[in-house]
């Protein structure tokens, strides 16, 4: 199949029959579709053969509906890597086109470095009388304008993907470098590009998330699966001496360690670290943020909205088209709600989690390499990250921000390590 007559299908399971019809009207009018189940050889590694197809894509059809835009999370790590690759494209090019299946909003994807979004783009309706005719006329001129030649394929298709999907599966790699209880479970974290920050158009968004700014992980490093339990930070404590940190009465063992401090934090990773032999430390705010979308560029990993059975929150407040759920007003164990597409769990809410940086109010300057920002800024506090049971579901976005003093203890701020992989 030669790259530059390539469609490139992205679409929601609950559209699989549409999408179906619309593989086999492609094919009918002399195109060359591409569609995972259709096109996938068995066998293959599916996250390294996706990217490639939709770099090489002639045309990526981006297919809505409003049965699977408020889901659009679960394929929206394809919509990013086609937003990325429309940049990439020359001016001009028609490359991302929207279809939508029925009146549906088209979402405001924001294309890197062009100004634009995904809506933007005037989108074919394919719901229409004349839908799927005006896409197919328009097709032929979209291939030739969108076309990359043989090389720049090859090239592409040697890409390592940037980021995983956001697709819910196991973790790729779970360690502990000790086998013991106190040693926190670590997940792989991939190398890789993402947009850090929040699009102005997002709900909820706080002047501090921006500008929004690519970011590049260049290696793989580990983040722990869960906060930091009370079993894990108490053998800390009782091996040095320090005093424990209080639980509000709601347990310990495998709840979120909660009432400790930027201090405590940095004070308990350089334990580990002499007592593994292994360099861990607290997260940079980017690396946070990286892990936490898992391939994603909604305001949550899970899609464009959060319910109390994804997360641990105030649930009598709603964000988008979400519904209210519960307050729990306690932290819950850890792992008691579905992880994201790298493994990790409670991302969302929980506890909030220290980061290494210092606090800046934009990210104006900010490194652009995924390390910590620790130069200039508010030297009086550092970064928080995830929201809480505490905090409503605007504070619990993957781009939201929190600061506080590094001696200041909270009975709704935990942390999560973080190791670097020599």
């Amino acid at each position: 199949m030669t790259s530059s007559r390539r469609i490139f299908l992205a679409h929601a399971n609950e559209n699989k029959p549409q999408i179906l019809q619309l593989y086999a009207a492609l094919k009918d009018s002399g195109f060359e579709p591409w569609l995972d189940e259709k096109e996938l050889v068995p066998g293959r590694l599916w996250k390294e053969e996706i990217p490639k197809a939709i770099r090489g894509a002639g045309v990526f059809l981006a297919c809505l509906s409003s049965r699977s835009v408020e889901k659009i999370g679960y394929v929206q790590n394809e919509f990013r890597l086609a937003l990325s690759a429309y940049a990439e494209r020359p001016p001009g090019s028609i490359y991302l086109v929207p279809v939508r299946l029925d009146d549906c909003q088209v979402p405001d994807l924001q294309i890197p470095d062009r100004g634009l979004s995904l809506r933007d783009i005037h989108w074919a309706d394919l719901w229409q009388k004349d839908g799927l005719d005006r896409l197919i006329s328009a097709l032929p001129e979209a291939l030739r304008a969108g076309a990359v030649d043989e090389v720049s394929a090859k090239e592409a298709s040697k890409k390592e993907p940037e980021a995983s999907t956001g697709q819910q599966r196991e973790p790729l790699s779970v360690f502990r470098d000790i086998d013991a209880a106190w040693c926190p479970e670590m997940v792989v974290i991939p190398a890789g590009r993402f947009v850090m920050g929040s699009p102005e158009s997002e709900a909820g968004r706080f002047d501090d998330e921006g500008p929004p700014h690519f970011v590049t992980i260049a290696e793989p490093f580990a983040l722990g699966r869960y906060p930091v339990t009370f079993e894990e930070y108490d053998e800390f404590a009782a091996s040095t001496g320090r005093g424990p940190p209080g639980d509000q009465g709601w347990g310990r063992g495998r709840r979120p360690v909660i009432d400790v401090s930027w201090d405590d934090a940095e004070a308990y990773v350089d334990w580990l670290s002499q007592r593994t032999g292994q360099p861990y430390r607290l997260p940079s705010e980017a690396e946070w943020e990286y892990a936490c979308r898992a391939g994603t560029t909604t305001p949550f990993h899970f899609g464009l909205t959060i319910s109390t059975d994804q997360a641990n929150y105030d649930g009598t407040y709603t964000y988008g088209s979400g519904k209210k759920g519960v307050h729990r007003k306690q932290t819950m164990p850890v792992g008691s709600f579905p992880a994201n597409g790298f493994g990790l769990h409670d991302m969302h809410g929980t506890v909030w989690e220290w980061c290494a940086d210092v606090w800046h109010d934009s990210y104006e300057g900010a490194p652009a390499d995924g390390t910590a920002w620790v130069e200039g800024g508010d030297q009086s506090r550092r970064v928080l990250r995830g929201g809480s049971w505490f905090r409503d579901p605007r504070n619990l976005r993957a781009a939201g921000r929190g600061r506080n003093g590094p001696g200041v203890r909270n009975f709704n701020v935990g942390f999560r390590v973080a190791r670097t992989l020599r």
